[in-house]
């Protein structure tokens, strides 16, 4: 060590108490999936408080082990314990992060994408280490139920309510009657919510990844939707030129090994004057404005997802989950586009509109 790099005592405290946090992180979040996986937090909401040999009649769970993940959830403050009465209880905040499925404020699907790469971390370092590109299909089942659970409160909440409405004149034409489609609709959760929307448009789901194309189409049909469909096509090739109103593309441009050649087809699948709306994870345009921990989050999953995605296909660009407004709008400006805004944005994700 160079005389420079003194040891700075306190900056080591420091830094190893953050450090233990993150363990104790972990842990904790791997206990959060535990208990969704097994119904605990919704039992533990819906009894009050309960001792634990009453929750375990209750969710089928081993008294035992369920001692001892309550004991931790008590100790992470996740849920609540009182010692008096030795029971177990989980209040009204506690509740709205780990047991309200399909909300914005649950965690569950983030916790699952998670557990989804430490579940194949020997992949993960191989891929790491040799550079290659890892496809999509590659990972575990819970990183594509995750990534929906996730994103999906958030399309919800915001998709028909606020994104849509920013666009320039796309809402009237949509309940007018339109056709979109959705390139890389995954399991369809933006698909559906848009077919609901607009029953006199139709939306066309595409995806390369066939399992998720039937899963979708799966929730399209239990859903009812007479105007939405789904088929497994690539980004630069799915059907359409010169058909499309509007083209949607959510927190996937970037996972896309042709960003560029995607973006050209989209233009070319428009009608003149159709719009792309381009929904990405916020993002600055420098390193320099993403070191906060949403953006270390955001870079920890492109290092083990969204890079190896892309590399995995023809191209492989490799933007990342942080490119920035400033690298994506050079993209869709590479395809054509020549009129690229930010419509609006949330605290995880920017909504870029592109005009054909």
């Amino acid at each position: 060590m160079s005389e420079s790099a003194a040891f700075d005592e306190v900056k080591f405290e420091q830094l190893f108490g953050k450090v233990l946090a993150d363990v104790g992180g972990a842990m904790g979040l791997f206990m959060a999936y535990l208990g969704d996986q097994a119904g605990v937090y919704a039992a533990l909401e819906e009894a009050g408080p309960i001792s634990h040999t009453d929750l375990a009649v209750r969710t089928g769970v081993d008294a035992r082990y369920l001692r001892e993940w309550l004991s931790a959830n008590a100790a992470f403050g996740y849920i609540d314990y009182d010692g008096g009465s030795d029971t177990f209880s989980i209040g009204p905040e506690q509740a709205a992060l780990f047991a309200h499925e399909g909300e914005p404020t649950c965690m569950q699907g983030f916790f699952q994408a998670v557990v989804g790469q430490y579940a194949t971390h020997d992949t993960a370092l191989e891929v790491f280490e040799s550079g290659r590109g890892r496809p999509w299909g590659e990972h575990h089942g819970c990183c594509f139920c995750g990534t929906d659970r996730f994103f999906r409160p958030g399309y919800a909440a915001n998709l028909i309510d606020a994104w849509i409405p920013a666009l320039d004149g796309v809402e009237e034409r949509l309940k007018a009657g339109a056709k979109i489609a959705d390139i890389g609709c995954g399991l369809g959760s933006s698909s559906i919510l848009m077919a609901q929307a607009y029953p006199n448009s139709e939306v066309r789901g595409f995806d390369f990844h066939a399992p998720s194309i039937e899963t979708a189409s799966e929730r399209g049909r239990a859903a009812g939707l007479s105007n939405l469909g789904f088929a497994c096509s690539a980004a630069t090739e799915y059907p359409g030129e010169g058909e499309y109103d509007l083209v949607c593309i959510f927190d996937a441009l970037h996972d896309m090994g042709d960003p560029v050649g995607a973006a050209r087809h989209i233009r070319e699948s428009l009608k003149p004057g159709g719009t792309f709306m381009l929904v990405e994870p916020l993002a600055g345009d420098s390193l320099a404005d993403n070191l906060n921990l949403l953006s270390g989050i955001f870079y920890g999953f492109s290092t083990t997802v969204c890079v190896p995605t892309s590399r995995a296909q023809d191209v492989g660009l490799g933007l990342g989950a942080q490119a920035g407004q400033k690298r994506l709008t050079e993209v869709l400006n590479a395809a054509g586009f020549e009129q690229v805004r930010r419509a609006t944005e949330t605290p995880t994700n920017m909504v870029l509109e592109a005009i054909a």
